[in-house]
């Protein structure tokens, strides 16, 4: 990855949080890793935990950030999120993926929350 184009991500993932933060959503882990593989962000809200995998990108020439979550993705995300449910998942909760697309052109910011985008599955 470039360092552009991690700055890139990082900056989307502060915005995401802070988005999340805004609508009630408690943020318990900033890119939780399972060897190479992470979660961006880990929120939780009334007993819902929610996996959200972090898109940003800078002008819309790429097209809708919230489409490049394609399969292979959506597969290492759902084994990184069994880890984190062995490791810090009670009973009592619910889980689901969402993905927050962050287009940033000029001086406009977008967010778009995809909730339950998929689902976990073993």
């Amino acid at each position: 990855m470039t360092n552009h184009n991690q700055r890139m991500g990082e900056l989307g993932e502060r915005i995401a949080a802070r988005w999340l933060r805004r609508k009630g959503w408690r943020i318990v882990y900033h890119r939780f890793r399972n060897g190479r593989r992470d979660i961006d962000l880990v929120a939780e809200r009334d007993a819902l935990v929610a996996f959200v995998e972090v898109k940003a990108r800078r002008g819309a020439a790429f097209g809708d950030p919230v489409e490049a979550v394609h399969h292979r993705k959506q597969r290492e995300l759902v084994r990184s999120a069994h880890v984190w449910i062995d490791r810090h998942g009670r009973a009592e909760e619910r889980y689901r993926f969402d993905v927050v697309g962050v287009l940033v052109d000029g001086e406009r910011v977008l967010v778009k929350h995809v909730e339950d985008a998929f689902r976990l599955a073993r």
